[in-house]
Parts: C-alpha cells; structure tokens; sequence
C-alpha cells in the first residue's frame, strides 16, 4: 500500500503492545488471514473469536486501515479525509496476531506463508484476503504526473484530497474521467465522481465552459442493463458525454493531454486519441499481487482460484479467498466481500469442526451506490452471477433518490466499523426480508 504521512501519523498512535507481541510471534496458527482490509478483518475477527487467541494471525503491512467506499466522498469534497481510516491495530480483533508485515510468497504444498523479511509462517487453514494492486505504472507517464497537472485520483489515499482541490481550481476546458480495461474495485467509483464534478461546476456557475467527459474502456456506462439505463439517463440530463471503448494508456502532465486507445470493432478501433484537459481524474489499471501469481494457487487471470458458491479453493481444500483477489465472478466490492464473509467463515468452521451442517452458498450478491451528486444516489444492488437486481427496499433502487444516499453516506460507514470490520455484518439480507419481503424491483 502507498505510504503517506497520514499512514505515519496513524502508526504513531498505535498500540505499542500490540505491536511488540508482533515480534516474538509463533510461527504456526490454525488460520492465516493474509490482508487486513474489510473482508480480511470481517474473517479474522469472528474467527479468532472462535477458535481463541493467538490461533489466527493476520498479514497486513499497513499501519493504516481505510474505508475507502468513503473516498468518493472525500473527492467530491463531501466527507473529510480524516473520517476515512483509523490505526490498523485499532481494528484487527484483539484475539488475533497482527503480523505487520506484506507476504511474498505462498507456499500450498508445505502450508507456509513467506514474509517480506524471508520468515516464514506455518498455518492450517489460510484466507486470502489480500485485495488487489493498483497500476499506475502501466499508463504511460501518469506515474510522473498524478498529485499534480491537475491530474488526481479517488483510488488512493495519496491523492483522493488533489481531487477536490484539482476541481475547485477548474475555470473552463475539460473534465476528463477515466475507467480502465481490467477488472476493478468499485467499478462505479469512476462515474460517481463525473456527477459529483458537473454539480461542483454548476454551483460555481461556470457549467457552461467546462466539458464533462466520461472516458470508459468498456462497452456500457455500467454492467447490469436496468442501472445502466438509469446512469445513461442521468448522464444524458446533465449534458456528461459518455464514451464508450476509450482505454487511456498515456498522460502527458506538462502538456495537459490524454490519450486512449480505441478498443471495440467499430472504425476507429486501435487508434489513438488525444483529448486536452484541465482536469483529469484517473481509475488506474489493477491487477493481482504477484506473490499471488506467481503461487501455484490463482487462475490463468493471476486471482486465486476457488468455487464461486464456497468460496474454497479448487485444488487445495485448506485455503479459502474472498473479495478482490478472488476469482469470484462478481463486482469487487465492500458489500460482495461483506456477504462472502458470512459463507466463508461457515463453510471454514465446518471443516476445521469436522461438522456435517448443510454447505453454504455464496449467490453472487454485490451492491454499488451511484453517487450522484449531494444527497442523491442510485442504489444498484444485484447478483454478478446472474446480472438480476437484488434490492433491499421496496422502492426502484435505480432511482436517484436522498433516502439511498443517507444509507450509503451515513449509515453503512457506522456499520463498517462498529460491525463489518468486528465480524457482525453480512449484509443487508436480513433487512430485505422486512424492507422488501415481496422482492420487488
């Protein structure tokens, strides 16, 4: 993960206990949980409740844990940066042992993890939770040109704040928002900050000589049809141009100049386009973590390999993936990892209690708020598996609506940390048998 100073300044309010039994850790637990983020914590907490202290232990190099569902606000100058993250060894559950450090190796033969310092850990059962990495590198020049040239991005803690104030300093030209052609975390986030910009330039007054212009790789403003519909339409009323196959692959900061590469098949497909800009916010290429790779247990596509409805592996029974690094067929997200948390942790404690209680299922569920400007969202919920919509409420989630909004800006960053990250959320299933029991929408 990036360091940044506020990464030092969390670490300086950790608990030096804590962080002191890291050292003199064992070298063997029950369960290795690799990556202290929402779906990591949502496992290692109620699993170390379970099986007892010191039998989980938790690989996570980061001082600094993050809600980034929260960064699309802080971008959008909504929500503070500060309310964003808090001390790692404030969320990791105290029965388990926080291992502050990256792995870099995988070992399914001999059930060992190796560290960056070349130690070893031995485990039983291992969870990968590891997310995945962020790519700035593979566009040409925007390493050399994000935080400044007006360039920034909501994908890292480095960088979100230059979103608000990139905006602030835009008098008129371009707004160019990017969405790349690989697999992503969020894949809403690109778009909800082209809305919450339009609505910035409106209320300074200067709407009409700043161009909004959604750039994505993909061949629709958003997978699932009825909420594409929806995003079409609101991008269509505020006069956002949506350009469909357009994969950015260089920035050049000094020139202030964008270019994409042409993909599809119509008659401009392969060639290069250069747009102008004065601002540019970026969704950076991802891919999977190398040490997950190059590890005998991912898929040709470098995510680790397990069943979509089990979430266990399909070579190795003992390991166990959810969220980002995951093969799962589903949009990557807080919410999938949520509901994959609860199949995760029933399905390992079965096997490691040698019990025979029904297997269960994980059905693809996922959810992705659509910011849309303040105190307007569009609550797209759905199944990646099967693209069907799977709302909570009983009215039409594809509606912008300020109810929505509350539930994504105000009660789901409580839930995240006084529940998802404690083990205690998995979602909003139980809600949905009160709030929508017909099913409707």
């Amino acid at each position: 993960m990036l360091a940044t100073k506020f990464g030092t300044r969390a670490a300086r309010h950790c608990h030096w206990a804590r962080l002191s039994s890291t050292v003199a850790a064992p070298s063997s637990y029950k369960v290795v949980v690799i990556g202290g983020g929402a779906g990591g914590l949502a496992v290692s907490s109620t699993l170390s409740k379970q099986l007892g202290k010191n039998e989980v232990a938790v690989v996570e190099p980061s001082a600094t844990h993050y809600q980034q569902p929260l960064f699309t606000f802080v971008g959008g100058g909504l929500k503070r940066f500060e309310e964003t993250y808090r001390p790692t060894s404030e969320v990791i559950a105290p029965e388990a042992q926080w291992i502050n450090q990256a792995a870099a190796q995988i070992d399914p033969n001999s059930n060992t993890v190796t560290l960056a310092d070349g130690s070893r850990v031995s485990y039983e059962y291992l969870v990968v939770a590891a997310g995945i990495e962020l790519d700035f590198a593979s566009v040409e020049g925007l390493e050399s040109a994000i935080g400044k040239n007006g360039v920034a991005s909501n994908y890292s803690p480095q960088y979100v704040q230059k979103t608000f104030e990139f905006l602030q300093s835009v008098r008129e030209g371009n707004a160019l928002f990017t969405m790349p052609s690989t697999p992503i975390k969020c894949a809403g986030a690109p778009q909800k900050i082209a809305y919450l910009a339009d609505e910035i330039f409106r209320e300074k007054g200067i709407r009409d000589k700043v161009a909004v212009n959604y750039y994505t790789a993909l061949g629709k403003i958003f997978a699932i049809d009825k909420y594409a519909s929806a995003m079409n339409e609101v991008a269509r009323s505020r006069d956002i141009s949506v350009n469909l196959f357009y994969d950015l692959v260089k920035v050049d900061g000094a020139a202030k100049k964008a270019t994409f590469k042409v993909l599809g098949s119509g008659p401009q497909a392969g060639e290069a386009v250069t747009v102008p800009y004065e601002f540019l916010h970026v969704t950076p290429p991802m891919k999977p973590f190398d040490f997950i790779k190059s590890s005998g247990i991912a898929n040709a596509a470098g995510f680790v390999d397990v069943d979509k409805g089990t979430l266990q592996h399909t070579k190795y029974p003992n390991i166990y993936a959810i969220g980002d690094c995951s093969s799962l067929p589903t949009s990557k997200t807080a919410a999938a990892a949520a509901a994959q948390s609860s199949v995760l942790k029933h399905n390992l404690l079965n096997q490691i209690r040698g019990t025979d209680a029904p297997t269960a299922e994980y059905d693809g569920y996922t959810s992705c708020p659509l910011v849309t400007g303040k105190h307007k969202l569009v609550l797209a919920e759905f199944s990646g598996y099967t693209g069907a919509p799977h709302e909570t409420f009983f009215f039409n989630q594809a509606k912008e609506h300020a109810f929505s909004y509350w539930v994504t800006a105000e009660a789901l960053p409580a839930v995240y940390w006084s529940s998802m990250l404690k083990g205690t959320w998995d979602g909003p299933a139980t809600i949905r048998k009160f709030a929508n029991p017909t099913g409707a929408n």
